[in-house]
């Protein structure tokens, strides 16, 4: 594996890594704490670095509306509005919005899903 696949690959994975960990940690918790938070802007920060060097990697133009590149930008817009949106939530939400936050993290965690693995696979089976 050339050095600049695996240093994009492994920035991808902190971003599973960090942002898996705050997702799962706040839904276990059932409660938005600030680490949490800290944990979804790690994962985000991971992520666009990551995507940064995977698109330095690619060769040719980068075709928006490919399904791989759709879904990602997707994913991060995502992930950008929840890591806003949860600092909001923890700096000044109600107890009932910290408390009822695990369920959308969730579900963005879940898209973010799609692209990670799609990109896996298109890695191993291009």
């Amino acid at each position: 594996m050339p050095p600049s696949l695996m240093i994009a690959s492994t920035l991808i994975t902190l971003a599973l890594l960090f942002y898996s960990l705050g997702v799962w940690a706040e839904r276990l918790a059932r409660y938005l704490k600030p680490w949490h938070v800290a944990a979804f802007w790690t994962g985000f920060l991971f992520d666009v670095s990551g995507t940064w060097a995977m698109h330095r990697i690619a060769e040719g133009p980068t075709d928006l509306l490919q399904p791989h590149t759709l879904s990602g930008q997707i994913a991060l817009w995502l992930m950008l509005a929840h890591a806003l949106w949860a600092t909001v939530v923890a700096r000044r939400g109600s107890e009932s919005a910290r408390t009822g936050f695990h369920r959308y993290s969730l579900v963005v965690w879940l898209i973010w899903l799609i692209p990670y693995f799609g990109g896996m696979y298109i890695g191993m089976y291009r």
